[in-house]
């Protein structure tokens, strides 16, 4: 992760700018902990930087929560930073971050915001979950100029690359999300997808549980297929393999289509590297058969009565509390001044938590950086944060 590495740092009078970034305020942690964060825009996107006090010295480097990418935001936020608060470096692993032609295809870079307010459907869409270097998702989208592919993936990197060669190779018909592909189906409408595609993903024999493949996996994306759409599961792992059939045939109703070494349109570098190896490679495809109800209307995460009180600070508690099938986690609590808090929590489902800061200031309360999820479990913590704060 890119970070600077200081023997001392001098906190500057917020707001403040330099460069395309601004420096909105200092939070303090109120009780216990030793880290600072910093709230920062790039032009319009907010993020945090995190200053971690450590044998002497301040780490810095962006929360990892809010981390933007392409990762040259970063290294603009920090090098700001560092000349506003006149840092004596020691060290940094930023001097090779430059803007790059993936800052050409930022316009392809979407926030899930955007998708739940603007999902994209004036045409057909192709999802692919887990894109990796993108080889598959360049490929489909260039011989599908009529289709508009989503590309879900959590590893910034194989973002920033996927961009650069958007850029490259001048492509206009791919949108590119970093999210967690089992909460971004929840928020897709129903019938708009032809094809979901789902290579090569993390077999996570030990911990199951973590698997994109799962029964409500399935049922979302049974949602958002249009009738004869596919969901489709390519893996080289047989385990994986007999895992997800069961669920498939599981469901009231089943169309599948099964196969085995299959020579694809296309083929990854980790597919190339495990057919050197003679391993098996497996597909499943589950075809949608039937027109699906439309999905409900979102949920804004408003803070209806929340504002600051310092009886907030005595309400606050760092054990988890559990309420059915979801949770709620108030980790740290940080002071930006004397009437306003910043709040870092983790709340929603058992197995998907969300992860989410919120500012608490005298007119009232706001996640900062990023909303939730308009999931069932993540309003239903949403309700109980506000009862919980609010008293």
């Amino acid at each position: 992760m890119p970070h600077i590495v200081a023997a001392s740092y001098r906190p500057f009078d917020t707001p403040a700018r330099e460069g395309a970034c601004s420096y909105e305020w200092f939070a303090a942690p109120v009780a216990g902990g030793s880290e600072t964060l910093v709230g920062v825009r790039y032009e319009d996107e907010p993020f945090l930087l995190r200053i971690k006090p450590k044998d002497g010295r301040y780490i810095i480097k962006a929360d990892k929560i809010t981390r933007p990418a392409p990762l040259f935001k970063v290294k603009e936020a920090l090098e700001g930073f560092c000349r506003l608060a006149e840092c004596e470096r020691i060290s940094d692993n930023i001097a090779s971050i430059k803007p790059s032609h993936a800052a050409k295809a930022q316009r392809y870079h979407k926030s899930v915001e955007w998708f739940v307010e603007r999902f994209p459907t004036e045409r057909e869409v192709w999802i692919e979950v887990g894109f990796g270097s993108g080889r598959h998702l360049l490929h489909q989208a260039k011989a599908h100029p009529d289709i508009q592919f989503i590309g879900i993936e959590i590893h910034k990197p194989s973002i920033e690359q996927l961009l650069g060669q958007i850029a490259l190779q001048g492509i206009e018909n791919i949108l590119v999300v970093d999210y967690d592909a089992r909460l971004f189906l929840e928020l897709a409408p129903s019938n708009v997808a032809g094809m979901i595609f789902v290579h090569f993903p993390v077999p996570w024999d030990k911990k199951p549980h973590r698997r994109v493949i799962s029964a409500p996996f399935i049922s979302e994306a049974e949602r958002v297929l249009r009738p004869g759409g596919a969901l489709e599961l390519r893996t080289d792992s047989e385990n994986y393999f007999r895992y997800a059939f069961d669920l498939f045939m599981a469901r009231p109703e089943a169309e599948l289509e099964v196969t085995k070494n299959i020579e694809p349109p296309v083929a990854s570098k980790y597919e190339e590297r495990w057919r050197r190896l003679g391993k098996d490679i497996y597909d499943i495809r589950m075809i949608g058969r039937a027109v699906s109800d439309p999905k409900r209307a979102g949920f804004d995460f408003r803070f209806e009565k929340l504002r600051y009180d310092p009886k907030i600070i005595d309400r606050f508690t760092t054990r988890s509390m559990v309420f059915g099938d979801y949770f709620v986690h108030f980790r740290k609590l940080y002071r930006i001044d004397d009437e306003r808090l910043l709040l870092e929590l983790s709340f929603g489902s058992f197995e998907r938590p969300t992860r989410a800061f919120v500012v608490i200031e005298p007119r009232g309360a706001r996640y900062y950086a990023r909303r939730p999820l308009p999931t069932r479990a993540n309003i239903e913590a949403h309700k109980k944060i506000e009862e919980l704060l609010h008293g």
